[in-house]
């Protein structure tokens, strides 16, 4: 092995191929990392039977956690999407909040339904109805669209079971329950903050002369359909998070009393997102008239998504296993240590540079968890949840032209590349600068 000096040389040598391959020559991020862990290992001097055993044991051991429950996530959101869940609760906030609130409307619909789906699905799968709504009050689209997409990228970065925050989850031996509730408190503020006060700030509610096109182009009034109830719609989305986090207020049970063995069986992540899977098949399914034919071609649509992320996820946990097995997070941890520099901050400020440089939130929360994991031993006081909040409120900021979530808001609010980095590329980063605030101030007391 090679000395400390050598080995973060070769580590950044590392991170800027990864940089390099996503963002110039467009290689796919599974790819880039899978290279990235070669070069770690063959310029750290580690054998090669050992960076091959390590790379294996990196997937496996990644994935073995996250396959399983990866995919019932993909289950459930392609369940609340197809039954039509996501527009119920967005129509019932609309209704409630009255047109005039409709930025915040639009926000509390990401917050909620963006538990279960991705970004770019939850963007798309909403957007019909931001256009009706522009349509109907002449409202600036971005005034609508900013709010749902920053609220979206806080829920899709900070909220288990969304598949980077899981990994991170695991990779750093973190609660779930405890991610998940320190999640929902940093969240939500964050949201309000960075969506509808920020986008009131920046950008008339007024809609400009040419939106009125662009809506006639795209506004397709869809036929009226039957949509699930309200509640129901609510306790499929919010089932799964009750059970993990119910798992972590349990631990002050006796450990050897009958109720604690079943909460916490009921709480596993795999148990609990089962549980949800079965109950979304019958409320959001069968109770309303679809077959099990039905419900298997909905549950073989939401696989396909799902291979790119898990192959990412994969070679992520490849690349943060031969960091530790190289030595190379060894020496990185000695350094980020002689900073002096709060690891919060540290956590937030790798996960973010990541973003801004590689454009994707589950590449740069995988390798930020997997830099900032060797340095945790020196900082023993500090929550291993809050850090995973830290890493998610990092990788929020920065959705800019190498994102593809930027490009989905910019393409579907018909607004320009300059308008699109004005209003939704600066609220990211304020929604960063939030979340990281609120965080170094929640691990005040946790």
């Amino acid at each position: 092995m090679h000395s400390g000096p050598t080995l973060l040389v070769v580590l950044f040598s590392a991170i800027i191929l990864i940089v390099f391959l996503i963002v110039k020559v467009r290689v796919h991020a599974f790819l880039a990392l899978t290279a990235a862990s070669f070069v770690v290992g063959i310029g750290s001097g580690m054998p090669l039977a050992q960076m091959a055993s390590s790379y294996e044991k990196g997937v496996g051991g990644t994935l073995g956690f996250l396959a399983t429950i990866i995919g019932l996530g993909g289950i459930l959101g392609k369940m609340l999407e197809e039954s039509g869940g996501a527009e119920r609760i967005a129509q019932t906030l609309l209704s409630t909040l009255g047109k005039e609130r409709a930025s915040w409307a639009m926000m509390l619909v990401g917050f909620i339904a963006g538990i279960p789906v991705f970004f770019e699905v939850g963007f798309v799968l909403l957007i019909p109805l931001i256009y009706v709504v522009a349509k109907e009050t002449r409202i600036n689209l971005l005034y609508l669209g900013v709010p749902l997409a920053v609220s979206l990228m806080a829920v899709h970065c900070m909220l288990p079971p969304h598949p980077a925050a899981m990994a991170i989850t695991g990779l750093l031996g973190a609660d779930v329950g405890k991610v998940i509730v320190y999640g929902l408190i940093i969240a939500l503020p964050t949201a309000i903050i960075a969506g509808p006060l920020w986008i009131k700030l920046v950008c008339k509610s007024e809609a400009p002369d040419t939106q009125e096109a662009f809506l006639d182009e795209h506004c397709v009034d869809s036929a009226t359909r039957d949509l699930p109830g309200l509640g129901l719609t609510l306790l499929t989305i919010l089932l799964p998070l009750l059970l993990m986090v119910g798992k972590s207020f349990a631990a002050g049970l006796p450990h050897d009393s009958g109720l604690f063995s079943i909460v916490s069986f009921l709480g596993t992540p795999l148990i609990a997102l089962s549980i949800a899977v079965v109950f979304a098949y019958w409320a959001l399914g069968l109770r309303r008239g679809l077959s099990m034919p039905d419900l298997l071609a909905h549950t073989q649509k939401s696989f396909p998504p799902l291979a790119s992320i898990l192959l990412i996820i994969g070679a992520g946990g490849a690349f943060n296993g031969i960091l530790v097995d190289s030595g190379v997070g060894n020496a990185l941890s000695g350094s980020l240590t002689q900073l002096n520099m709060n690891p919060i901050v540290l956590a937030w400020l790798v996960a973010g540079l990541m973003h801004f440089a590689v454009g994707s939130a589950t590449v740069a929360m995988i390798s930020a968890a997997g830099m900032v994991m060797p340095m945790l031993s020196a900082h023993p006081t500090v929550s291993k949840e809050i850090i995973c909040i830290a890493i998610g409120a990092g990788a929020i900021g920065w959705t800019h032209v190498t994102d593809s979530a930027f490009w989905v808001v910019k393409e579907y609010l018909g607004v320009s590349l300059a308008e699109a980095l004005k209003k939704f590329t600066s609220a990211t980063v304020l929604a960063s600068l939030i979340a990281l605030g609120l965080t170094l101030l929640l691990s005040q007391f946790v």
